[in-house]
């Protein structure tokens, strides 16, 4: 049996705020923008490492999703609000002076870094819509 050879191409966080997310995502974090497309007063916006041009992020509006009910929206626009929707994992080399970062950008830190007693070091931010950033230690 071959294997095959599968990556991770594109992630989708939603955003509330376009102008907001693209701040954070690039100019906080430090990501190229690879995209930034509008459409009917929408716009999606692709992101991701400089050293990873394979891997990217897609900040999306929650709404533009084709078969969500208006309640399905209100659904994950209050989850959103509340931070429970969209969560991420990246991973650092200097963790500490990552968040450091994070916080003078004014992310919401929800965690600074702590070693977990599974056995990873991390800490945590919302940006700018409320998405959950987790990011890992890399050791």
């Amino acid at each position: 049996m071959t294997a095959m050879e599968i990556t991770i191409h594109s992630a989708f966080l939603p955003h509330d705020d376009a102008d907001a997310a693209l701040a954070f995502y690039r100019d906080t974090l430090g990501f190229e923008v690879r995209g930034d497309v509008g459409y009917n007063g929408m716009r999606w916006i692709t992101v991701g490492p400089v050293n990873q041009p394979g891997t990217s992020i897609v900040l999306h509006p929650p709404a533009a999703g084709p078969g969500i009910t208006e309640d399905e929206r209100r659904t994950v626009t209050e989850m959103m609000a509340k931070g429970t929707y969209g969560i991420i994992t990246l991973a650092a080399t200097d963790l500490d002076a990552t968040f450091e970062r994070l916080r003078a950008g004014d992310a919401e830190v929800v965690q600074e870094p702590t070693e977990q007693p599974y056995g990873v070091r991390d800490c945590a931010v919302r940006d700018p819509a409320g998405n959950l950033i987790r990011i890992n230690e890399i050791r």
